[in-house]
């Protein structure tokens, strides 16, 4: 799909906000990144103007604001390991070598004074991570973090398995890798750090809660692969991306991969939002607080994935949407198809979606809606059809 497609707005039912001290907070993460020398120095400046720290303050606009920074930080960091490591760098190509390079930054993370990588400026940028996650953090969250750090670091093995053969995989495969291979999952700790509470286990780990956080994490990645598709479809390395994949498995014209990645995300943005109405019912203080976040985090990339020179690609300009759209292009209540997610609409309470009264439109970035285009539910289940053949 090198000849490109034209991004629409996005179904958005979720308000924009964003932490007052957004402006430090990313000047502090350009600090950090320069302290630390993170990436090569071409690839640090391209890091630091992409506004990494108003991304995170988009994802805690209440939060604390040092662990506002130390997202921030993450996050940065988290591009430094992904363009320079994986994306753009040799061992990108080579999972045999880059299995045991992330191994050792794993072993940074669960035990940041093993004397390792002494003079790798990644592996100093992450000790100083974990160093200062130990201060907010419980022993538990710290856990969960390098758990997600393990999960996420299995999932870009696989993408560099996928540029060594110059394959495309299956819908399914691609929708379960990216649940981890986004890096939403590791962000997942720091949502509650940075309101100062710990979910309790029989919460977090319930079916109907695990279920919500994948929702969020499937919404932030097709946006981002819609987002990004302009910055990779133009690069000299081998890329994935939904469109790629529906275009590639389904013998779907680019303009029909397009509708068909829109109208799965808007379908799973409704049943996220008849999730959070019904765990809201019943939920404990620090569950509405959890579940809000992850709706913060949504909000967050969509605001920052129309905006930062990291998709807007100002060199060679990507016509990306400065808007929103308040209605779904497929708010059908069926399941998607995909085996690895169908789950989820068994885990969601059988009660109508809320009502939205507010709007949908961007603080800074624009107003006025996206017209809205038809429903594209046969061609989902075609698709769906498909995938589970394979599966």
């Amino acid at each position: 799909m090198e000849h490109g497609v034209l991004i629409p707005p996005v179904y958005s039912p979720i308000s924009p906000a964003i932490h007052p001290r957004h402006q430090l907070i990313n000047q502090q993460t350009a600090d950090w990144a320069r302290n630390f020398r993170i990436g090569s120095p071409e690839l640090r400046e391209k890091l630091i103007g992409h506004d990494i720290g108003t991304f995170a303050a988009r994802i805690l606009p209440g939060g604390d604001e040092e662990v506002i920074s130390l997202l921030a930080d993450f996050v940065l960091w988290l591009f430094g390991v992904d363009d320079g490591h994986c994306e753009e760098g040799e061992l990108g190509t080579d999972p045999k070598q880059l299995v045991p390079e992330l191994s050792r930054l794993l072993r940074i993370a669960q035990n940041p004074e093993v004397s390792m990588l002494t003079e790798d400026s990644l592996a100093a940028g992450l000790r100083d991570l974990r160093r200062r996650m130990d201060q907010r953090a419980t022993p538990g969250q710290v856990a969960r973090w390098v758990d997600a750090l393990r999960e996420y670091f299995l999932s870009v093995v696989w993408e560099a398995s996928h540029r060594n053969e110059g394959t495309v995989p299956g819908l399914n495969d691609y929708t379960l890798m990216r649940l981890y291979d986004g890096a939403t999952s590791v962000v997942m700790p720091l949502l509650e750090m940075g309101y100062g509470y710990e979910l309790q286990p029989h919460e977090r780990d319930s079916t109907p809660v695990r279920a919500a956080a994948e929702m969020a994490y499937f919404v932030i990645t097709w946006d981002n692969d819609l987002f990004s598709h302009h910055k990779e479809s133009r690069g000299q390395q081998y890329y994935l991306n939904v469109l790629r994949v529906l275009e590639h498995h389904h013998g779907l014209a680019p303009e029909d991969a397009l509708d068909t990645a829109v109208a799965q995300r808007d379908r799973v943005m409704c049943l996220f939002l008849r999730m959070c109405a019904g765990l809201n019912a019943s939920g404990s203080p620090q569950l509405r607080q959890y579940l809000e976040s992850l709706g913060s985090f949504i909000r967050a990339a969509q605001d920052w994935g129309i905006s930062s020179h990291r998709y807007t690609t100002p060199e060679d300009p990507a016509d990306l949407p400065t808007t929103f759209r308040d209605t779904p292009t497929d708010d059908s209540t069926e399941p998607l198809g995909i085996p690895a997610v169908a789950w989820w609409w068994d885990a969601v309470p059988d009660e109508p979606a809320p009502v939205l009264a507010q709007s949908a439109q961007p603080a800074e970035v624009g107003t006025g809606t996206g017209l809205p285009r038809l429903p594209v539910t046969d061609r989902l289940a075609a698709v769906g059809n498909r995938s589970r053949t394979r599966a």
